[in-house]
């Protein structure tokens, strides 16, 4: 079984929920969904998924949890559960693993848009896109702690690991 974190004051939390389901019963695993929206929420939700004997956690996009991104890679080890973020800075936090958006090619996408339109084009004419790009960042400290393994043919397909 794996839990799913989510802040209910997130716009888009419902749709995680169902995003994720979704994954989940493509894979035949159980999901259960968690809230959180407050640091004294965090601790509860942690509480719950260790009493639900969940395997692994999956940590919703919410800028309330990448500030938290401290405690979470805390509460996380604390209950020796393997979870996976959004961005590479709750790795570089302490956290397990992330896959995601490259932040930096986002960034490089802006900047030649924002290029573009101080050459004169307009905005409204330039087409909308989509990221390009997406990073696999293991902290391999981390899976240490948690006695977890690594194999190799996930390394290899890792943009970064944190030793």
């Amino acid at each position: 079984m794996i839990a799913l974190l989510v802040n209910p004051n997130f716009p888009n939390w419902e749709q995680q929920v169902k995003d994720t389901q979704e994954a989940a019963n493509a894979k035949g695993v159980q999901l259960h969904t968690v809230k959180a929206s407050t640091e004294t929420e965090l601790d509860a939700a942690f509480t719950a998924v260790a009493g639900l004997h969940a395997d692994a956690l999956v940590v919703g996009t919410d800028p309330f949890f990448y500030d938290q991104r401290q405690k979470l890679a805390a509460l996380a080890s604390r209950h020796g559960l393997p979870a996976i973020y959004e961005l590479d800075g709750y790795v570089a936090a302490g956290g397990l693993v992330s896959y995601g958006t490259s932040l930096a090619g986002v960034y490089r996408q802006a900047a030649a848009y924002v290029g573009r339109i101080l050459s004169g084009a307009l905005a409204a004419d330039l087409p909308v896109q989509q990221p390009t790009k997406f990073e696999l960042i293991i902290n391999l400290k981390t899976a240490n702690e948690l006695g977890l393994t690594v194999p190799q043919s996930v390394l290899a397909r890792a943009d970064k690991a944190i030793e």
